[in-house]
């Protein structure tokens, strides 16, 4: 009875693994420049957006916790 090829194989193969690895990166289908501005564009937005938003959710916190316990 013959052992799969698998088998065989005992320790870690440095080659075979970055060879794999390359065939892995050679499948992969890269966006475009022009998608990639896009997108990059809607992630500074989408980003500036919630940060204001959860600042201003701050700010009101602030200003309730001061009234609260300060008395103002």
């Amino acid at each position: 009875m013959t052992q799969p090829t698998a088998a065989k194989k005992k320790g870690f193969r440095l080659f075979t693994y970055i060879g794999e690895i390359v065939n892995e990166l050679k499948k992969v289908v890269w966006l475009s420049r022009r998608e990639t501005a896009y997108l990059t564009g809607m992630v500074l937005i989408v980003t500036i957006i919630a940060s204001i938003l959860l600042g201003a959710i701050d700010l009101g916190f602030s200003e309730l916790i001061t009234k609260v316990f300060a008395g103002q």
